[in-house]
């Protein structure tokens, strides 16, 4: 990727990359080493806030890139039906979850190494999801999630007229 696009600019993304996101997917550029410098390590835009139908895809989609997975932390405050556990390809993955209203879900491989991702609103157009994504993902991102979900229009559809 390059980063020839100011921050509010999605096209520092590769065309077909932007385009291709869509809600059900989740964009990680992932630093797995201690040099990460952004807030945010990728974003992930759900179909639904149906924590049950969607969590599942994300992690096994992590679980792939990343390995293992021990938690999962959650905004209660945006999940229908949290369980306190999921399992992962026969491994256990426990969900803690807290009314922070942050935007983000932590996810947590082995005991210290722990990855934050933007969650876009379902609900979110796919040009204000787009252009959250693409913020979340560019490196050195210092932004928080909800800066990242308000400069991008909060990420809620347009009003119907």
């Amino acid at each position: 990727m390059t980063d020839s696009g100011t921050s509010s600019d999605p096209q520092h993304l590769p065309g077909g990359i932007y385009h291709a996101l869509r809600p059900g997917c989740a964009l990680l550029p992932l630093e797995t080493t201690a040099s990460r410098e952004g807030v945010l390590d990728g974003a992930w835009w759900p179909r639904s806030h149906d924590i049950g139908a969607e969590l599942p895809a994300l992690l096994d989609a992590l679980t792939e890139y990343l390995g293992p997975l021990s938690r999962v932390g959650l905004d209660a405050t945006a999940w229908e039906g949290l369980p306190t556990r999921i399992a992962v390809d026969d491994r256990v993955v426990h969900v803690d979850s807290f009314p922070v209203g942050d935007g983000t879900i932590l996810i947590t491989r082995g005991d210290r190494d722990h990855f934050s991702l933007l969650v876009v609103p379902p609900e979110a157009t796919p040009e204000a999801a787009r252009a959250a994504i693409a913020q979340a993902a560019l490196a050195g991102n210092v932004s928080s999630a909800e800066r990242i979900l308000i400069d991008t229009a909060g990420g809620r559809s347009a009003p119907i007229e």
